[in-house]
C-alpha cells in the first residue's frame, strides 16, 4: 500500500504537466454521485412523502433537530452545509469497501475541509459580533491572552484536519498489512470497525466539531 495517492494521469495545461492523482478522480466521482442522487431523490417531492421521499425527510429533520440542539434556535441555515459535509464524509470514508482509497485518506483533503469550516467560523464571527467585537475577543478575558486565542483559532481546523485523516489512513494501513498476512480469512470485527464503523463516526465527529466551532465563534 501507497502512502500518498497514486497519480491516475497527468493533464498538461499551459505547458506545464499537472498530476492528477486516485484522490482527485474519486471525490469527483463521489461528488458526481451525490448530485445525481440529489437530482433523483428531490425532482419529484410530493405533499404526502412515500419511498425515498420519506427517507430523505427523516435525514432533514434529524440534521436539523442535531443542529438546534447544539447550536440554538436560528440555525436552520447551516442545515445545507452541514447536510452536504456529512453525505460526502460518509461516502469518502466508506468507499474503500468499494476498493477505491478514501480522498480522506489524503491530507490535502481533510485540510481544505477544515479549512472551509475555518473560513466559516471566522465569518459567523465577524457576523455576529461586528469587526470591534471579533478582534476584543481575541484579547479575553485577559489581554495578555491574545497569542494563545490567536493559535487555538489556527489549531481548531489544524486537529479537525488531522484527526480525519489519521483515522481513516490508519484504518486502512492496518486492514491491508491484516489483508497482507491473511489474505483469505479477515475477522470480520476487524473489517467491520475500521471500514465501517470508524468510518461512521469519523463522519460524526468531523460535524460535531464543525457546528461547536461555528457555534462558539457567534458567543
Amino acid at each position: 500500500m501507497e502512502f500518498f495517492p497514486k497519480v491516475v494521469f497527468v493533464f498538461p495545461l499551459f505547458g506545464m504537466n499537472i498530476p492528477v492523482t486516485e484522490t482527485v478522480v474519486v471525490t469527483w466521482g463521489i461528488m458526481a454521485g451525490l448530485m445525481i442522487f440529489g437530482y433523483v431523490a428531490g425532482r419529484n417531492f410530493e405533499k404526502i412523502p412515500r419511498g425515498l421521499q420519506n427517507a430523505v425527510e427523516i435525514l432533514y429533520e434529524g440534521l436539523e433537530s442535531l443542529l438546534k440542539s447544539t447550536m440554538g434556535e436560528g440555525s436552520e441555515g447551516f442545515v445545507p452545509y452541514i447536510g452536504t459535509l456529512a453525505m460526502f464524509l460518509f461516502v469518502a470514508n466508506l468507499i474503500g469497501l468499494l476498493t477505491f482509497r478514501p480522498p480522506t485518506a489524503d491530507l490535502s483533503t481533510t485540510l481544505a475541509l477544515a479549512g472551509i469550516t475555518f473560513v466559516l467560523t471566522q465569518y459567523e464571527g465577524l457576523k455576529r459580533k461586528g469587526i470591534v467585537g471579533y478582534i476584543r475577543g481575541f484579547f479575553e478575558p485577559l489581554p495578555f491572552m491574545a497569542p494563545l486565542n490567536i493559535i487555538g483559532q489556527i489549531a481548531n481546523p489544524v486537529s479537525l484536519a488531522f484527526r480525519l485523516f489519521g483515522n481513516i489512513l490508519g484504518g486502512m494501513i492496518i486492514m491491508n498489512l491484516i489483508y497482507s498476512v491473511v489474505p483469505v480469512l479477515i475477522p470480520a470485527p476487524l473489517h467491520f470497525y475500521f471500514d465501517v464503523f470508524a468510518g461512521i463516526l469519523q463522519t460524526f465527529i468531523f460535524i460535531m466539531l464543525t457546528m461547536t466551532f461555528v457555534a462558539s465563534a457567534a458567543d
